[in-house]
């Protein structure tokens, strides 16, 4: 069996999730990783039984030579971390949010292509087993002409002065939060399920003060097949669930065949058109890691690509459309108006740097 040399740059909370994936595919040797606090680094190799550990990663691609590069660090970091690569020639995956803003997304794609390297986002939320269950039923027909979407985000972790300093801190600091950090997953989602975006409308607020950007909203979607959708975003309360983070919130998904439900414990429910609701049986994947395995997942397709040649999806170039729909939402918001998808160009976009209404 041939294997995938995979080295990994980063060490912070999200990581463990993705060094997990990494360790649980058999054809991927985890060969090293590089971390600017040697400290935490070591105690992530050992972890994971990394056997390499470097504090700089242009030294471990030096040393490793690897196959492929997992870069799962903040978007200060990546044109850096990624041209490194990109220029040794070596394929990256790199961590989400994807840059520092849409020109930096642009530049690093751009690197990467003029050079002919892969590069991947990890972009993972598509890869829960829900919406892959839901991706089926569609292509099976099940739904019928797909009318609507509409999520209601719940997770629980943004109330009070402390919200968030046990797990992300800097969450309380960034001056976009709730669409950059945590919309853009489902942008990227209802694109996946519903097909490609025309226009957007939103409104957005902060609710508790402490922290920067803002944490609650709404995001109207005008799909081109004519269908709707709506992002119902607040992360100061929770959902009805054991864990509010394993789905984040609800789903509903209809079509003129009938209504799919997400509910908080990764349940299906599938209502077909005057009937009754029953729950859908599917695999939801393990629930003692982040959606349902949902790393691991978007990591054996990329190791599929390499090794068998399938097709990539998350690609950066793919990916860029997703920023585009985030910063029309941005824009959206701090003028008040809805914002077309074919005209709008975010490099011109005034509201780049966020506007938050009241």
């Amino acid at each position: 069996m041939k294997q995938l040399r995979v080295a990994a740059v980063g060490a912070g909370y999200f990581s463990q999730f993705q060094y997990l994936g990494w360790r649980n595919i058999a054809e991927v040797q985890l060969a090293a990783l590089s971390n600017r606090d040697a400290a935490k680094g070591a105690a992530t190799a050992a972890r994971y039984g990394v056997p390499q550990v470097f504090a700089d990663p242009a030294a471990m691609l030096d040393a490793v030579k690897p196959d492929l590069v997992d870069v799962i660090t903040p978007p200060p970091t990546h044109r850096a971390f990624v041209a490194a690569a990109v220029e040794r020639g070596i394929p990256v995956i790199c961590q989400k949010p994807f840059g520092t803003d849409y020109a930096d997304a642009v530049a690093i794609t751009e690197h990467a292509e003029r050079a002919g390297v892969p590069l991947v986002v990890h972009e993972n939320f598509r890869w829960e087993p829900w919406y892959r269950e839901a991706k089926r039923m569609i292509e099976a027909g099940q739904l019928g002409r797909l009318h609507a979407v509409a999520f209601r985000l719940r997770p629980g972790d943004g109330q009070g002065p402390r919200a968030y300093l046990d797990r992300q801190p800097y969450f309380q600091t960034m001056p976009r939060l709730l669409v950059v950090e945590t919309a853009i997953h489902w942008i990227d989602t209802f694109r996946f399920l519903m097909g490609e975006i025309d226009a957007v409308y939103a409104r957005l607020r902060k609710v508790n003060p402490v922290i920067a950007g803002e944490d609650a909203g709404y995001i109207l979607f005008e799909f081109a097949s004519g269908a709707a959708g709506l992002f119902d975003g607040n992360r100061l309360n929770d959902h009805v669930a054991t864990n509010p983070r394993r789905t984040m919130g609800e789903m509903w998904l209809e079509g003129a065949g009938g209504v799919l439900r997400l509910d908080g414990e990764a349940r299906l429910w599938w209502k077909p058109h005057h009937g009754h609701e029953v729950e859908h049986a599917y695999d939801r994947g393990p629930d003692d890691t982040f959606g349902g395995g949902a790393c691991e997942r978007l990591q054996r397709h990329v190791v599929r690509h390499f090794l068998e040649g399938t097709e990539l999806e998350n690609t950066a170039r793919a990916y860029l459309a997703n920023l585009r729909v985030q910063e029309a939402v941005y824009r959206s918001a701090a003028e008040g108006r809805r914002i077309e998808l074919a005209t709008f160009d975010p490099l011109k976009s005034a509201a780049r740097a966020g506007a938050v209404t009241a």
